[in-house]
This record gives C-alpha cells, structure tokens and sequence, in this order.
C-alpha cells in the first residue's frame, strides 16, 4: 500500500473514531448527569436535562458539552456546507453550556441567559437534524448507493424526524400540558430522546452500525 493510500486509509479512521465519540457523547449525556445526581445527591429527575447544570453535575453537564462543541469545530465533511453546520453546532453547543437555564425564582439578568440557551439548544437540535436529514443522506451521485448506505440512510432519517418531533412535542408540553403531565417530567425525557437519536445518528455516520466494510 503507498503512503498516499494509508495517510487517506489514516485520515478516515479519524473521522469515524470523530464521529463515534460525537455520538457516545450525545447518548451519555442525559444518563450520566442524571445518574449522577441521583446517586452523589438523591435528585429526583429534573424538569429538563439542562436542570442539571443547578446540581452537583454541573461540571460534568458542561464538560460533556464542551467536548462535543470542540468534536464539532473539529469534523470537517465533503463539502463547506457540512463544515459550517459543524461550526454552527459547536457555537450553539457552547452557548447551552455557558448560558445556563434560568433556575426557579430567577432574577432578570438569570432569565436573559435562560432566554439565550433555549435560543442555542433550538439552534444545536435544529442543525443535529440538518445533519441527519440532510448532509449524512447525501451521496456522490455517479456512484450508486451500497444497500448499507441506503439502510443507514433510513436510520438517519428516523434520528432526523425524531429530533424534530420532540421539538414540536417540547412545545407543546410547555404551551399545553397540565400540571399533573408535568410532573412526570416530559421535557427530560423528550430531550433524552431527542440526544439519543442525535447519538444514534453519528454512531451510524462513525460506522459503529451497518458498515460498508468486513
């Protein structure tokens, strides 16, 4: 094999490693901060992933965060588009970090930086499902799809919708829903889910499901 072909053969083992670790870092995210606090401080679960920003996980809440944010800055696709939608991705994963959720009985300046990070999570979650529907189905089109390409296009297309559907049902939980419904903390779970399928999504793209190779 030339040098050529194992710096290329190199470089692709990076960016799927790349996109594996976006991925397990997007599913660990609302178990461990959860988990967490469970254990260290017998937290009940909160109304929203974010929540736990407030408990003794914030640290970890943030770490996780940055981590994907400096993952995303990192990933550079097959075209500028997939390169700027990384860069919006890792601003927007910054900002729920830095700008944490305004907490109950929050004062002015807490709530305009609640009032910021719900604007960088619609942000983060919209672009995740960019990538799904859009960028991660795409492919060269003088080459015909592999059937593994076409079944991980379907996953990607399922994590997409998922995503978005939980935005919608988000909304409505909060527009909506009676005092009973949220106690039972919807929003937690709607945003676990909405991050499993963004992890779902890149494990794919990381070829840790289905791939074309072996």
């Amino acid at each position: 094999m030339s040098q050529t072909s194992d710096s290329q053969q190199s470089l692709l083992i990076s960016y799927l490693l790349l996109r594996k670790l976006i991925g397990a870092l997007g599913i660990a995210l609302p178990f461990v901060v959860a988990i967490g606090a469970m254990v260290i401080s017998q937290t009940a679960i909160l109304p929203s992933v974010s929540d736990y920003y407030h408990t003794v996980m914030r640290d970890l809440f943030v770490g996780i965060l940055f981590a994907i944010a400096i993952f995303m800055l990192s990933y550079r696709g097959y075209e500028r588009v997939d390169d700027r939608a990384g860069d919006l991705a890792c601003i927007s994963a910054i900002g729920i970090a830095v700008f944490p959720v305004a907490p109950a009985g929050a004062n002015a300046a807490q709530e305009a930086l609640g009032n910021l990070h719900f604007a960088s999570a619609l942000v983060f979650f919209l672009t995740l499902a960019y990538f799904s529907l859009v960028l991660f189905t795409k492919s060269d089109p003088s080459v015909p799809p592999t059937p593994r390409k076409l079944q991980r296009n379907r996953i990607y297309r399922i994590c997409g919708w998922t995503i978005l559907a939980c935005l919608a049902a988000i909304a409505l939980v909060w527009n909506f829903a009676s005092v009973p419904i949220k106690q039972l903390q919807p929003v937690f779970w709607l945003e676990s889910v909405a991050v499993i399928a963004f992890g779902v999504s890149w494990l794919t793209k990381g070829e840790a499901f289905l791939p074309d190779r072996g």
